[in-house]
């Protein structure tokens, strides 16, 4: 099979994997080696968690079916390899919108469970794994499986956020959420230090059901720290219908070298922070700018060139935030190293029911560089440790390259997961950190 096809989203191993469709392979789960095998969805991971190069990947892209969709309560029952942009466009002409999304919704349901993804809604929604009502789990030690919060509820807590190691997610029901239409009434607020970001940010979580920063990792001096802090709630009358979400514009082939360096980076935050500060104030958004800006160019991860992405995202606890954040982005800037996309948002205290779920309450700090070797990981390490110095974690599906003790320090929960893992169930990720320990 061609190394193409079954990428994570980084693009940092080009491996050719061996791979086979999940309906073919479910059927013989128990007579699989141990390790042997790995649900792939979509490849929207960043890192090696959907890769498991000593064995074969199972693909759920073949089991895309939509079960049932109760437009009276919103309960939708979809196979796991069913897109979130297929969810979308089946609900939202009966006026439901998914409770949580992640950044693109070229996202599978069943890796959106198995990731338990996180949106700019976490302050009053929590996680994707929050609405999960119940999923049908295969095991190679105990075939089919219903779980549930009432129904092998430790298995239901392993799985969500279990990076598809504790068996085969087939199906699942998700409860959607009641919206006005799918646009939103975006506010748009300019802020000139991160002191102004955080003082905005509990105001905007109160008022509003969405809200995420966009920050300009380059600038330094009096201007470190400036950005846009983009707000949002649903509007009463807009858009009802959704398309499958076709990108229309593509980066064609893959670039020699990345086109994302520091001069054509400080470039485009200076016409962006302009752009968005002529738009400060109230106004109507459509939604797929607002939710899925960058689902609007296919293959936008090849600007990054041949070598690939990494992509480091962090939550810091809410005390430490203030001074730890604008630190890890004076690393950066000392490094050397440009970010494209810089992410700040606030995570609320809203649980998931996920044994190693992610978010947690604090503020994350997304940022992505092009792979430049040994001077990029060296970045990387070193906001591992200022994340684990201050109480935080590192995020495992956007990750290929944390250590074993910085996975351990961000999930200390990491060996119930490994105790109700299938056996036959192995990632890159997992066998680089977890089996480490």
């Amino acid at each position: 099979m061609s190394a193409d096809v079954y990428q994570s989203f980084g693009r940092l191993s080009r491996n050719a994997r061996r791979a086979a469709p999940a309906a073919d392979m479910l059927a013989h789960l128990a007579g699989a080696s141990p390790d042997s095998l790995l649900p792939f969805g979509n490849g929207r991971s960043y890192g090696d968690s959907c890769h498991n190069d000593a064995g074969t990947l199972v693909d759920f892209r073949g089991m895309n079916r939509i079960v049932a969709f109760d437009p009276s309560t919103g309960l939708f029952t979809a196979e796991a390899g069913v897109l979130l942009c297929d969810i979308i466009a089946h609900a939202a002409a009966h006026g439901w919108f998914l409770p949580v999304t992640p950044g693109t919704r070229f996202v599978t349901l069943g890796g959106a469970i198995a990731n338990d993804v996180h949106g700019k809604n976490h302050h009053v929604r929590g996680t994707f794994g929050r609405h999960v009502e119940s999923l049908t789990l295969h095991r190679s030690d105990r075939g089919a499986l219903a779980c549930s919060p009432h129904e092998n509820a430790d298995l239901f807590s392993a799985t969500i956020g279990g990076m598809g190691l504790t068996g085969f997610i087939t199906q699942a029901t998700i409860r959607m959420m009641k919206v006005g239409s799918l646009d939103v009434e975006e506010t748009v607020s300019r802020f000139d230090r991160l002191d102004e970001y955080f003082e905005l940010a509990d105001a905007a979580d109160r008022c509003n059901e969405y809200s995420v920063a966009w920050i300009d990792q380059l600038a330094a001096g009096t201007a470190a720290g400036r950005g846009v802090l983009l707000a949002a709630n649903h509007a009463d009358d807009g858009e009802a219908a959704s398309a499958n979400g076709a990108a229309k514009l593509s980066v064609p082939f893959e670039l020699p070298v990345s086109a994302l360096n520091g001069a054509s980076l400080r470039a485009f935050n200076a016409v962006f922070l302009a752009a968005k500060s002529r738009k400060a104030g109230t106004r109507r958004s459509g939604w797929q700018g607002y939710f899925y800006p960058l689902d609007a160019v296919g293959h936008w991860n090849r600007l990054y060139g041949p070598r690939g992405l990494f992509q480091h995202q962090s939550v810091i606890p809410v005390d430490a935030a203030p001074t730890v954040i604008p630190d890890m982005l004076a690393a950066t800037r000392k490094a050397g190293q440009s970010s494209f996309l810089t992410v700040l948002k606030r995570f609320g205290d809203v649980a998931s029911p996920g044994l190693l779920s992610f978010p947690r309450p604090g503020y994350t700090l997304t940022l992505d560089f092009p792979n430049r070797g040994q001077r990029t990981l060296s970045l990387l390490a070193e906001l591992d440790r200022m994340t684990v110095d201050a109480g935080g974690a590192v995020n495992p599906y956007k990750d290929a390259r944390m250590s074993a003790a910085t996975f351990a320090a961000s999930f200390p929960q990491w060996d119930k997961l490994e105790a109700l893992r299938d056996p036959v169930a192995m990632s890159d990720f997992w066998r680089r950190t977890a089996k480490a320990l």
